[in-house]
C-alpha cells in the first residue's frame, strides 16, 4: 500500500509563526496564556496545553494583572489592546503579518462616508478583529444570502477575511457589481491569503491520485469543513477524521493508494502520525 501525506497541507504561515512564538516563550516563562484557541485543532491544543499554554478570554483579564498573554494569528480589535492596558497585562502580539496589514488598510477607512464590506464568517475571530478597526461599523457578508445588507446606492469598499474561498469572493464581487446603482462605485480588494488561494486547487489535484483520502481537521475548523467538502466532491472515498483512532480499518481494505490531507489548522506532526498509523494497520 502507498501512503502519502499532502505536501500542501498543514499550518499556514501565520499559524506557524504564532505557535513558534508561543513555544519560544514557554521555554522562558513560568506562565503563558493564549487569548482564545491558538488554532482550531484539538490535538494541537492538547499538545500546547502539555507545554503549559493556558487558554483565556477577555473576561479573564481582571485576574491576569501583569501576566503574559499572547494574541493568536487571527488578530484582535483595538478594544482588546485597550482592555489589556487597563488591566496591566503584558500582551504579546502574534497576529499574522498578512492579517495585520489588512487591519491597517481597513482602519484607514471612514465608515461614516464609506461603506466597508467584509467578506467573512460572522463571529470568526479574524473578521471580528477586522471589523473592530472601524468600530464594528463594517458590513460582514458571508455570501449571497447576506447581500441585502449592502446599500447599493452607495460606494462599496470590498475586502475579504484572509481564509475565505477565492471563487466565492469573485462571485460576490460580481453580484455586487451587478446590483450597484449607476452613481455608486465598487473598489474591490481581494485580500485572501495567497496560500489559501493555492490550497483548494492543490487539494483537488491531490485527492484525484488516491483510492481513499483521510482528511484531518478539528471539529471547529471552518477551513477544515470547507476543504473536506471540496475533497469529498472530487473523491467520494474521503473520510474526515480528527485523530488516528477515528480511522475505520474497513475504509482501507481495498485501497492501494491512501492520501492524507488536512486543514490549514492541522499540524504536520499529526498528519505524519496518522500516516504511520495507517501503515501499521495494513502490515
Amino acid at each position: 500500500m502507498q501512503v502519502d501525506v499532502d505536501m500542501s497541507a498543514g499550518f499556514c504561515f501565520g499559524v506557524v509563526q504564532a505557535i513558534n512564538r508561543a513555544e519560544q516563550l514557554l521555554q522562558k516563562e513560568d506562565e503563558l496564556y493564549s487569548l482564545g484557541q491558538m488554532v482550531h485543532n484539538e490535538e494541537e491544543l492538547r499538545r500546547l496545553a502539555g507545554c503549559g499554554l493556558q487558554i483565556v478570554d477577555k473576561e479573564d483579564f481582571a485576574g491576569l494583572k501583569g501576566k503574559p498573554v499572547i494574541v493568536r494569528a487571527h488578530g484582535e480589535p483595538p478594544e482588546t489592546y485597550e482592555k489589556a492596558r487597563e488591566y496591566d497585562i503584558h500582551l504579546i502580539d502574534a497576529t499574522c503579518p498578512i492579517v495585520l496589514k489588512l487591519q491597517e488598510r481597513i482602519a484607514k477607512h471612514d465608515p461614516e462616508n464609506e461603506q466597508v464590506v467584509i467578506f467573512g464568517k460572522e463571529g470568526h475571530p479574524e473578521t471580528v478583529g477586522l471589523n473592530g478597526q472601524i468600530g464594528n461599523r463594517g458590513i460582514v457578508v458571508e455570501g449571497e444570502k447576506d447581500i441585502e445588507k449592502i446599500d447599493f446606492q452607495k460606494n462599496v469598499m470590498l475586502y475579504s477575511q484572509t481564509t475565505m474561498d477565492n471563487d466565492a469572493f469573485q462571485k460576490l464581487e460580481h453580484l455586487i457589481r451587478k446590483r450597484l446603482a449607476k452613481q455608486a462605485a465598487l473598489k474591490s480588494h481581494n485580500t485572501i491569503c495567497g496560500q489559501m488561494k493555492r490550497r483548494k486547487p492543490a487539494l483537488i489535484e491531490f485527492v484525484k491520485k488516491y483510492d481513499v483520502v483521510l482528511f484531518v481537521a478539528g471539529k471547529n475548523s471552518s477551513n477544515g469543513r470547507f476543504l473536506y467538502e471540496m475533497a469529498l466532491k472530487h473523491q467520494p472515498a474521503t473520510y474526515k477524521i480528527r485523530k488516528a483512532d477515528d480511522i475505520c480499518p474497513e475504509w482501507l481494505e481495498k485501497a492501494e493508494r491512501v492520501g492524507i490531507s488536512g486543514a490549514t489548522s492541522t499540524p504536520r506532526w499529526l498528519l505524519n502520525q496518522i500516516a504511520q498509523h495507517v501503515k501499521a494497520l495494513m502490515e
